[in-house]
């Protein structure tokens, strides 16, 4: 986790204290459990509760500490804890860990953090999709050009641009909700999940206890495609942040200009350049979203481990966990935050719209020529002589506009007005079927065009 882009409350989840609280959770609910169906007599699970509660209630700096020194030697860290934490339990302290092995606790506390970390990040999903609702209604009837491969197109609207990415960060939601429900799961079922030394009944009270499933078949592990899935979906996720900061990149080229990030008062662009306004940000979430989709191969590659357990997918899932997880926190919180103060240029859309002088409308044009009895390929051949004729000549002293070439050419007059011709140039078409597009995707049509 790198400190520049972490947000305190997912740093939270990871730091240890976080990690050997829900430790003892796992211990004392599995200390009850046993009360209940094993060997552990409920005065002894009062107490592990009692005193082991107070001891992780205040637990400080020195604690960890002490935890890690004692790792040093045992060169466990389950263990490490569990002799910690007898120290402060005392007699009792035989209860704890009770037929249970080192995973039923490590997985089980890594399907806590998941679940912690995916409300975070399903909150954090939820201030992106207000912010970028909020712009789709502002901008629904601001028309501008849509481009496919960089280049102009027809016109649109700036809101359905935005409205399309809304769509995409709402199925990252439903993806990321379906991954929380599959990795919110336990397992306390003993060393090779054959349950040989605690009763099943024990995990399915302590799962119960901590909001999980049980896994049907635990080995030792929980299997790992739970996580693969976990992970991917985080990526995909970061692919749609990526795809809005490299949409909010291009429209603020110089030679775009259609929308820039906000730029603060007393903002520097370069140390060289004082006019520079660069999309720093949305370069920093292109960035970002590598290292989230970085985690994907790893935990793909955890899938597969020898037998029932080995350990190389721990030292992986201590990293990517924090920092997959901490990098997406950050990266949805600065992506909502450009999108609600993303500064947009509706004369510059129109300007860029009419750039091309008309061309834009070629397609509306040929379905006009065709309406007007021309054969659908002599119609193309016309619409694209003239609006190359258009095209190369932009910016030339005698350049005509598309409208005036079709007009002035032999095959189009006296078979398509220039009413019908006008009619055909109307962006307005292009924006006739918002109302459809936003009930799709909203649920509602928004405002009216005014």
């Amino acid at each position: 986790m790198v400190p520049r882009y972490t947000r305190p409350a997912m740093a939270a989840i990871w730091a240890p204290e976080n990690r050997y609280r829900i430790w003892f959770e796992i211990e004392a609910l599995a200390a009850e459990g046993m009360s209940l169906y094993g060997d552990v007599p409920a005065a002894s699970a009062r107490a592990i509760r009692e005193k082991g509660g107070a001891k992780l209630a205040a637990i400080s700096a020195e604690d960890v500490q002490r935890i890690d020194d004692i790792e040093k030697v045992t060169r466990h860290d389950v263990i490490a804890f569990l002799t910690w934490l007898a120290e402060a339990i005392g007699d009792d302290s035989r209860f704890v860990h009770l037929g249970l092995t080192s995973s039923d606790v490590l997985d089980t506390c890594l399907s806590i953090q998941l679940t912690q970390a995916a409300d975070m990040l399903l909150a954090d999903l939820d201030d992106v999709l207000a912010a970028l609702r909020k712009r789709a209604f502002e901008f629904k009837h601001t028309p501008t050009i849509g481009r496919s491969h960089g280049i102009h197109a027809e016109p649109t609207s700036f809101g359905l641009k935005l409205a399309g990415h809304y769509a995409e960060f709402m199925r990252g939601k439903e993806r990321l909700q379906a991954a929380r429900k599959e990795i919110a799961v336990a397992a306390l079922s003993g060393a090779v999940g054959t349950f040989a030394h605690v009763d099943p009944r024990v995990e399915e009270f302590v799962a119960a206890k901590l909001g999980l499933a049980v896994e049907p078949v635990s080995t030792q592990v929980i299997p790992r495609d739970r996580h693969a899935m976990f992970f991917s979906v985080l990526a995909v996720i970061a692919c749609a942040v990526e795809r809005l900061a490299t949409e909010v990149r291009h429209l603020q080229r110089s030679e775009v200009r259609e929308a820039e990030e906000f730029f603060h008062a007393g903002q520097k662009g370069s140390s060289a350049m004082p006019h520079k306004r660069n999309p720093v940000l949305s370069e920093n979430l292109t960035g970002l979203a590598r290292i989230v989709r970085a985690a994907v191969v790893p935990a793909l590659e955890n899938v597969t481990l020898w037998h029932e357990r080995d350990i190389s997918h721990s030292s992986v899932e201590r990293a990517i966990g924090p920092d997959a997880t901490v990098t997406l926190d950050f990266a949805l919180a600065r992506l909502a935050g450009m999108m609600d103060k993303l500064t947009v240029y509706p004369e510059q859309m129109q300007a860029n719209l009419e750039s091309l002088g008309g061309v834009v409308h070629s397609g509306e044009v040929l379905l006009a020529l065709a309406r007007a009895g021309i054969l659908r390929e002599d119609a193309y051949a016309i619409v694209q002589r003239n609006a190359m004729a258009t095209w190369t000549k932009l910016g030339a002293a005698d350049a005509r506009s598309f409208r005036e070439n079709l007009l002035a050419d032999p095959e189009v007059a006296g078979r398509v007005s220039a009413a019908q011709i006008d009619a055909a140039m109307d962006s307005r078409l292009h924006l006739a079927q918002l109302d459809v597009l936003y009930t799709r995707v909203f649920g509602e049509p928004g405002p009216a065009a005014p």
